[in-house]
């Protein structure tokens, strides 16, 4: 087996295409099951929630993130801005001793 860190061959590209998905197929869907809904013909029974809206909804951490998105950025700040403090007192201390 040769070796050799100079000719390495290129990693094969990743490129994934649907086979039997069409988008506007499916937002015609949507959009039909939403009047149906508002008709009331189509019943919440008959209704199949988004995979994105159940995560959510499933998700303690993704529906508090959804209902208060400035504070949980504000918090995650805070916390940030904290390290940042504490890291660099360790380093004061470090250099000064």
């Amino acid at each position: 087996m040769k070796m050799s860190f100079f000719n390495m061959p290129k990693p094969r590209g990743f490129r994934h295409q649907p086979i039997y998905f069409s988008p506007e197929k499916d937002a015609l869907e949507r959009r039909i099951n939403k009047v149906k809904r508002e008709m009331g013909e189509l019943t919440e029974d008959d209704y199949k929630a988004d995979i994105k809206g159940a995560f959510i909804e499933q998700t303690h951490h993704a529906r508090r993130r959804a209902e208060n998105p400035e504070k949980s950025s504000s918090s995650r700040n805070i916390k940030l801005a904290i390290a940042l403090v504490a890291l660099c007192l360790i380093f004061y201390y470090f250099y000064v001793m």
